[in-house]
């Protein structure tokens, strides 16, 4: 429906999709989950965007015959995105001079008043690392200090950045609330891989483009600076060692910037990141809702963006 939206009747319509690249793309990914049988994963989506233009070089929305609602388009579909909306809270916050890549961040128990209770943000691992900076607690993904920072940005202007990044938001910032720094809310990968392609390209975003349409005009919806500093963190493998260690699946032997990211009980894991030239995005999960077993960010999707990535 998308690539026939500006065509008349009967007019050919070429896709953007690269036919080496999508092959590809299928069999990583079918590879990868039957690699993970046993730890109760059945679908994953995978899409490639290029920076530039906007174009989809790749969409694998279903696992097909491993799956059991292979008829969902995971590409489509609204899942908790975890910590993947990190990158862009830090923007936020260092666009309006809040924080620098260097400021302190406590990553300590922290228990947080709300209407509802108080809130007791947890990291990953359920340790605590003291005094770290922003670039650490980002590329080391802890929750913490995001929360910390969500606090100062507040969650109603964190979502106005989102929505304006292109995020299809259903709620309001105070609807999420404090969790919406660890990814409570629900977006399709599609928008938010798009997102992630606005980082790269200085925080300018565009809608993707499925064919050889008239591309729309880029708009400012992230600070530049904030949005390079941002993504040299991304790509700053000695700050992300703390909690991926040094030899990580996340290095790539060129310059890439990349995040990991996984929802409450384990029901979604994504990782997603940038060259100079692309985006390249992966969901791995349940679309019924289970939860999988034993899938952290580094065993989950990042092996499957890395050799796409690599591709």
């Amino acid at each position: 429906r998308q690539l026939l939206r500006h065509a008349a009747p009967g007019e050919p319509v070429q896709s953007t999709v690269s036919a080496p690249l999508q092959r590809v793309a299928l069999q990583t990914l079918t590879r990868h989950l039957r690699e993970l049988a046993g730890r109760n994963v059945q679908d994953a989506a995978l899409v490639v965007l290029d920076n530039a233009s906007g174009e989809v070089l790749a969409w694998v929305g279903s696992s097909g015959p491993l799956s059991q609602a292979a008829e969902v388009d995971g590409v489509l579909a609204l899942r908790q995105p975890g910590s993947t909306l990190k990158p862009f809270l830090y923007a936020q916050a260092i666009a309006e001079k809040r924080l620098t890549a260097a400021s302190l961040l406590h990553d300590s128990p922290a228990q947080i008043a709300t209407a509802g209770g108080l809130y007791i943000p947890q990291n990953y691992d359920r340790q605590f690392k003291g005094w770290v900076s922003v670039r650490q607690a980002l590329a080391a993904s802890l929750n913490v200090p995001a929360v910390r920072t969500l606090v100062m940005v507040t969650p109603d202007a964190f979502f106005a950045q989102l929505r304006a990044l292109g995020l299809p938001l259903a709620e309001s910032g105070g609807y999420y609330g404090y969790s919406l720094a660890l990814g409570s809310s629900e977006v399709p990968l599609l928008h938010l891989t798009n997102a992630y392609r606005a980082l790269a390209n200085g925080g300018r975003a565009s809608p993707v483009a499925f064919a050889a349409t008239p591309r729309p005009a880029f708009t400012q919806a992230l600070d530049a600076g904030a949005a390079f500093i941002v993504g040299d963190i991304l790509a700053d493998a000695n700050a992300r060692v703390p909690t991926f260690g040094s030899d990580s699946v996340l290095n790539t032997r060129f310059w890439s910037a990349v995040k990991t990211g996984t929802s409450k009980d384990m029901r979604d894991n994504w990782c997603i990141g940038f060259s100079d030239r692309y985006t390249v995005a992966v969901w791995i999960g349940n679309l019924e809702g289970d939860s999988m077993r034993a899938v952290s960010g580094t065993s989950g999707a990042a092996p499957v963006w890395r050799e796409v990535m690599l591709a």
